[in-house]
């Protein structure tokens, strides 16, 4: 049965190798007959997270930005992989942000089962995205249902273009393929 997957690529650089990573895993999805919608954080409005809480209440976020819609996207979606840079060992402060938006979906119900982590980093050490992973899980570890399904690095690529020809290409597309 086909899924709704969801792809949210974080870089804010044109052509960055994130968004490689991304259309790659989105290439793979796409031939295993899923259904593929890739959103990209470049132009979007997302304000920080206020702490108020009121989103638990309402099921919707107080701040009006992109953040609303995204998170609803999200919400839906059965599958959602993040594609983020690798910053300080961490998640792009962008998708940091958007997952604290997402704040709304707890205590809610959500369809996303398997969710996804690509990243890329001039750092090749596979140690350079544990920091990431550890981000994320502490995210998904508050959804139930949700698993961190997988992990795809592109270590050693700093400039935009410098993942073309990297393994992890390949790797992101089978990933994206292999989608049940």
């Amino acid at each position: 049965m086909p899924k709704k997957v969801l792809i949210v690529t974080a870089s804010l650089r044109a052509g960055s190798n994130s968004d490689a990573l991304a259309e790659a895993f989105a290439r793979g999805a796409r031939e295993a007959g899923h259904a593929v919608e890739v959103v990209s954080l470049k132009d979007k409005q997302i304000a920080f997270c206020h702490g108020c809480l009121a989103c638990l209440k309402t099921g919707c976020c107080v701040i009006r930005d992109d953040a609303i819609a995204l998170a609803e996207k999200v919400g839906q979606a059965d599958v959602v992989a993040f594609a983020t840079p690798v910053y300080y060992y961490g998640l792009s402060g962008q998708l940091k942000t958007l997952l604290d938006r997402c704040n709304s979906l707890y205590g809610r119900d959500y369809a996303f089962r398997d969710v996804y982590l690509l990243a890329s980093a001039a750092e090749a050490e596979n140690s350079t995205v544990e920091g990431c992973e550890k981000g994320l899980q502490g995210w998904i570890v508050c959804f139930e249902k949700a698993t961190l399904a997988g992990t795809v690095f592109a270590g050693g690529v700093n400039n935009p273009g410098d993942i073309r020809n990297h393994a992890a290409l390949e790797q992101a597309y089978e990933v994206g393929k292999s989608i049940q």
